[in-house]
């Protein structure tokens, strides 16, 4: 059960990056871009997905849902990095952390108990 879990986050994360490639412009090549925010919108102009570096030095990455609504986050500072996908009502179903002190893994059931890995 934990495995399914683990390969099901992993797949997630495998396809944002596989997102990322894909949208790349194959006839232009870079040897690097510089941008202190990197957001992109939909046919509309609205935001569905950015990476920045917040305040406190943190990198984060977003991805919203067509009404705007953060989906899933992903973080990472000095402290180590986590990981959270979040459900219809904006709770986060699947949360990851990976911090000095130790890692764990929070998956919110079906009946709304939290169980912690």
């Amino acid at each position: 059960m934990k495995t399914n879990r683990f390969v099901t986050v992993l797949s997630i994360v495998n396809g944002i990056v596989l997102l990322f490639m894909a949208a790349s412009p194959q006839r232009d090549s870079f040897e690097k871009i510089t941008v202190k925010e990197f957001e992109l919108v939909d046919s509309g102009g609205k935001q569905r997905a950015s990476i920045k570096v917040e305040t406190d030095g943190e990198v984060v990455f977003r991805l919203k849902d067509n009404q705007g609504t953060i989906r899933l986050k992903m973080g990472a500072g000095e402290n180590g990095s986590g990981l959270v996908l979040l459900d219809g009502d904006t709770n986060p179903g699947v949360h990851m952390l990976a911090k000095k002190t130790g890692s764990s893994i929070t998956v919110l059931s079906a009946d709304g108990k939290k169980k912690e890995f």
